[in-house]
């Protein structure tokens, strides 16, 4: 299939039912869901993060199922080298030659699990990847899969083993989502459906089904890229990102590249919305999830117990919204 078998509605309504069809295995990780399509939407990649069995892997995996896309996964460990994400050259004995063994990174979706539990060297090895959608072999340039997107989990740093992701690497993740314990409702909700059978391991036995593909979120990427965007609505944007260049709590503000992620951000909720054009609301309601990461809290302040969010918040509050 084309993407001239698919409209730009037919497209919005197969992503927002990818939605509710990842609801059937993930209970109340609405956020987190929604910003797995809008990465998908403008090939971006998702920091999750959150503590250890808040459903961050099970909901990668039912993306996967309900969207008909390749998905490997890679447990981020101390002792993981790049090569054995990248691929690398094997020497085969019949033929006397190097032949190149793609690592998992050749697919569709990459979970990448724990990410912070490697060190820097490993972690880097996924730059080339998420900026240029390719790796280098040997010297030799080799193109991803497309679509190509990273959805990597962390545990917060405070815990015991690991390492924390460097600022260059941070700032090629379109988003950044916080997973918290769930209320004691939705939590009860999780077990009922655990003692009524539900196996994560098993997803097809859960009911999912795939509802959506990648000809919709081609079609759906096409219309992205058509959605209006008014002068006043960029300048606020920019207003946004240099506010938090001189907000005296933070030593690193937002860089142009995080100005232009949330700007794209934007844009894809707008259309998921149902809009062709952008909206300061648009705005708003992707700054936290879009910039948290790009900010650096300073230590002094951090002790004072201020956050990237309250900052954020403090900015938005500060900072004109255009009429």
């Amino acid at each position: 299939m084309t993407t001239t078998d698919v409209s730009a509605d037919q497209a919005r309504q197969a992503l927002i039912a990818l939605r509710t069809e990842i609801g059937k295995a993930v209970v109340g990780q609405d956020t987190a869901v929604t910003a797995l399509v809008l990465a998908l939407l403008c090939r971006g990649h998702v920091l999750l993060e959150g503590v250890p069995g808040t459903a961050k892997t099970l909901m990668v995996r039912a993306l996967s199922t309900a969207m008909r896309l390749n998905t490997k996964r890679v447990q981020f460990t101390p002792d993981l080298m790049p090569g054995d994400v990248t691929g690398s050259l094997v020497y085969d004995a019949k033929t006397s030659e190097f032949e190149f063994r793609p690592g998992p990174v050749f697919t569709n979706i990459l979970l990448a699990d724990e990410i912070n539990r490697t060190p820097p060297k490993t972690q880097a090895a996924l730059l080339e990847a998420m900026e240029e959608r390719q790796v280098t072999v040997d010297g030799e340039p080799r193109k991803l899969p497309v679509p190509f997107v990273v959805a990597a989990t962390q545990n917060p740093i405070e815990y015991e083993g690991t390492y924390p992701l460097p600022e260059a690497q941070l700032d090629r993740f379109l988003l950044k989502v916080t997973l918290d314990i769930p209320p004691r409702d939705t939590e009860i909700a999780i077990l009922a459906r655990h003692s009524q059978g539900f196996d994560p391991r098993d997803l097809e036995a859960a009911g999912l089904r795939p509802v959506a593909g990648p000809e919709d979120l081609l079609a759906g990427q096409n219309a992205v890229r058509r959605v209006a965007v008014r002068e006043d609505v960029l300048a606020y944007v920019v207003d946004l990102c240099r506010a938090t260049r001189q907000s005296p709590s933070l030593q690193l503000g937002v860089s142009p590249r995080g100005a232009t992620a949330l700007l794209a951000v934007s844009r894809a909720w707008a259309w998921l919305s149902g809009r062709d054009y952008v909206i300061p609301d648009d705005v708003k309601a992707m700054a936290r999830p879009c910039l948290r990461h790009r900010v650096q809290v300073r230590p002094e302040a951090e002790l004072e117990g201020v956050s990237a969010d309250a900052v954020l918040e403090s900015v938005l509050a500060t900072v004109p919204v255009p009429r």
